[in-house]
């Protein structure tokens, strides 16, 4: 059986207790700060959810080698997020998983992602904007990790189009786009 498909994507605080209690699996963590972090990961985890921290979206954590350990050993993440190649290779040291995110807004952008992705060997790959079908066929057919997309999906209609694009999962802000997908 496949994972449910569809990522909660954590902008604000006030959406923490309805991601725990969604049956969304997965959790993009783009909230807190460093005072508060642990917290927020150990009730997420304890909740049975896992949780990936976007490094450049949370207060206080850089995008440095301590930053990356500090998710690794303290906060006890289970994966991150992040749009520099050198926090994958800093993450994969420290047994953290990694998601690369890129953005696609025209052809050299698009190029430039798939040598990104060569290099630094994320093990998944976030694509943004996720209302690109064509592009979401095209990234699948050259990459061999799993592919999430996210970023403009208002409606569950566009939810399934990224998943019938070829899209793993999707990445959604919106509490109601969690439960989406049937």
């Amino acid at each position: 059986m496949k994972p449910y498909p569809v990522i909660a994507s954590i902008t604000e605080e006030g959406q923490i207790a309805q991601a725990m209690a969604s049956k969304v699996r997965r959790l993009n963590l783009m909230t807190g700060n460093i005072n508060n972090l642990q917290q927020i990961v150990s009730a997420l985890r304890q909740a049975g959810k896992q949780v990936y921290v976007h490094v450049e979206m949370v207060g206080g954590i850089g995008r440095d080698a301590a930053a990356i350990e500090y998710l690794a050993e303290t906060v006890k993440a289970d994966g991150i997020i992040t749009t520099k190649s050198q926090a994958i290779a800093t993450a994969r040291q420290h047994g953290l998983r990694s998601t690369q995110r890129l953005f696609a807004i025209d052809t050299s952008a698009f190029e430039t992602a798939l040598r990104m992705i060569a290099s630094s060997r994320p093990d998944e790959v976030e694509l943004m904007p996720g209302l690109m079908p064509r592009i979401i066929r095209e990234m699948r057919a050259r990459i061999r990790q799993p592919l999430i997309v996210g970023g403009l999906i208002r409606h569950p209609e566009e939810l399934r189009e990224a998943l019938a694009s070829g899209a793993d999962y999707v990445s959604v802000g919106n509490a109601a786009l969690w439960h989406a997908h049937n």
